[in-house]
């Protein structure tokens, strides 16, 4: 699934959910008075990673990467700091699968030299500020900006093994910047808000080879998480 598919995905259930909205009965009207309340969300994400290269010893470098769509799921705890504004606490689990493709080594003898798949699982602990606008009917749209830790349990940093013996090594500690759109939906029982976000890492994310003339590393810079979340939230 590309990012094209993922906004046009929250854009049509967003659209579904505002016509859906014409009932003149206002659902939990005092729902966001309570200074805290939980919920959780369920999603699905895009995750890959932005590249920068530097001179090095291997002239030829070139470095592509291939992503697909992973999932996401976690809780949430809602702090309201003011009647438009809330902190929101939103730890979760996030898998994706990404190919990273070393092109300058395509014509390797050995094939698998030239491709590293990267399968990821995160604990993602997002903090995000969310800023609402007034409450009109059953609707509320609002915008999310935040900072967030990442722990990947696949990054294989203390491992002794580098490329030369077939393992892309990463680290385990890593801190992402958030902003979003989305919109709450009052229902009868409870509140439904879909919501997309980017999220882009601060820290270089690659463990570098042993060998300062790595193939594999000697071109990197920078290797972040550039990712989008399509969240469905529950509360």
């Amino acid at each position: 699934m590309s990012k094209t598919s993922l906004f046009f995905c929250f854009f049509l259930i967003t659209s579904i959910a505002f016509y859906a909205q014409r009932e003149r009965v206002e659902y939990l009207p005092t729902f966001d008075k309570k200074p805290l309340h939980y919920g959780f969300y369920l999603g699905i994400n895009q995750n890959d990673f932005k590249l920068n290269l530097r001179e090095s010893s291997i002239t030829d470098a070139n470095i592509t990467v291939e992503a697909t769509a992973g999932f996401n799921v976690g809780l949430i705890a809602d702090l309201r700091l003011h009647k438009n504004l809330n902190l929101r606490l939103e730890p979760g689990l996030v898998s994706n699968s990404k190919r990273i493709l070393f092109n300058h080594l395509s014509t390797s003898t050995n094939p698998q030299d030239s491709i590293r798949e990267i399968g990821s699982t995160y604990l993602h602990v997002p903090l995000v500020f969310k800023f609402s606008t007034d409450r009109y009917k059953n609707m509320r749209p609002y915008l999310l900006a935040g900072a967030s830790y990442d722990y990947n349990f696949s990054s294989n940093e203390a491992n002794q093994d580098d490329n030369s013996a077939g393992q892309f090594r990463m680290k385990t500690h890593n801190f992402m910047y958030e902003v979003g759109i989305g919109v709450d939906f009052y229902l009868y029982y409870f509140k439904f808000s879909p919501s997309i976000r980017g999220v882009f890492a601060f820290n270089n994310e690659i463990k570098y080879d042993d060998d300062p003339n790595s193939q594999w590393t000697a071109p990197i810079n920078f290797m972040g998480t550039r990712g989008i979340f399509l969240n469905f939230a529950f509360e």
